[in-house]
């Protein structure tokens, strides 16, 4: 039995797979399998800003006045039923507690937000709650053509919800900052205690005879997880907290190649929603197999050991690669 334990956010894991927030982490019975299946931990399904905010009339006034929140912009409205949003907050408390009863895995909280409103003291509710840790998945949309400084934005929800609670919170975000390399290294310096790479956008497709804006693909696709890696090679050894690699995590290569850039953990949905929770263990046996043949004991011993820091062409990571590859650059 090789030793696949990791630390991610300050928690200890048994192994790197966490499984992101999604309709699977959604109730109890699901995270019971999700745990018997081998997961080292769950994210689960996000509680939307919105829904807090609704929780109380003066909140609901201040969420009025921010237009960003209620703009022709905020994609997040569409899941919202305000007229279960009370039930809805009871039951995502209820929900922690009674996991952090019945299972042993880390429980990670989330919430999906645009804003630093006041629905930043809901997190204190989560943390009294239970929750091991809390994730703040941050959804600025880039197709906002108003000038918008979003890292600010970031900094500021960090900052409020840091003042809320002491268990650790990480950040999820997306890949569409123009200085991403900066963006990361600013964040991590935050006080988080991890930071999730990247955030996965609904991305539409277009039917050729009627002319419509139809559902695109649902699911990540394997060959997805290469940005993600990209970027935690080139920045792993550099950043001030964790780093938890999501989108095209497939599979037990997949998840080996994040490590090997440096990640310390991966968050695993849309392979659960193709094969089944028991796929969990298929990873997992898979990761076992390829350090029994590499001669591997533990994954802190090939932990970051393709990060830029130690490879012998750093550059591999940057674009010049690509101008050198098609153009016979030197």
């Amino acid at each position: 039995m090789k030793d696949l334990t990791t630390k991610y956010l300050g928690l200890n894991l048994k192994n790197p797979i966490v499984v992101g927030s999604c309709s699977l982490t959604s109730s109890l019975s699901e995270i019971k399998k999700l745990e018997k299946n081998g997961a080292a931990a769950v994210v689960l399904k996000s509680i939307f800003e919105e829904e807090i905010l609704m929780d109380a009339e003066s909140q609901l006034r201040e969420a009025k006045e921010n237009s960003f929140i209620y703009d022709k912009y905020s994609e997040t409205l569409d899941y919202i039923d305000f007229h279960v949003k009370e039930e809805r907050l009871n039951d995502y408390i209820q929900l922690i507690k009674q996991a952090k009863k019945e299972v042993l895995i880390p429980i990670i909280a989330s919430i999906n937000c645009v804003s630093s409103a006041e629905w930043t003291s809901f997190a204190k509710r989560i943390e009294e709650a239970g929750a091991d840790a809390l994730e703040l998945n941050v959804s600025l949309n880039p197709t906002d053509l108003e000038i918008r400084d979003f890292e600010q934005t970031i900094k500021i929800i960090i900052q409020k919800v840091l003042a809320q609670v002491k268990i650790p919170v990480s950040v999820k975000i997306n890949n569409s900052f123009t200085h991403m390399a900066r963006t990361i290294l600013d964040l991590s310096q935050t006080g988080i205690a991890g930071l999730v790479l990247f955030n996965r956008a609904y991305a539409p497709d277009i039917d050729i005879n009627t002319f419509e804006a139809v559902q695109g693909r649902s699911f990540s696709s394997p060959e997805s997880y290469t940005e993600t890696m990209r970027w935690i090679a080139l920045l792993s050894d550099k950043v001030k907290c964790s780093l938890a690699a999501s989108s095209g995590i497939h599979s037990s290569e997949a998840i080996i190649k994040q490590i090997l850039a440096g990640a310390d953990a991966v968050q695993v949905v849309s392979a659960l929603y193709e094969h089944s929770t028991e796929h969990i263990n298929v990873l997992l046996d898979g990761i076992e197999k390829w350090m029994e043949e590499k001669g591997f004991s533990s994954l802190e011993q090939f932990k970051g050991k393709a990060s830029s820091k130690n490879l012998s062409n750093p550059a591999v990571f940057e674009r010049i690669q690509f101008m050198k590859h098609f153009s016979g650059i030197n």
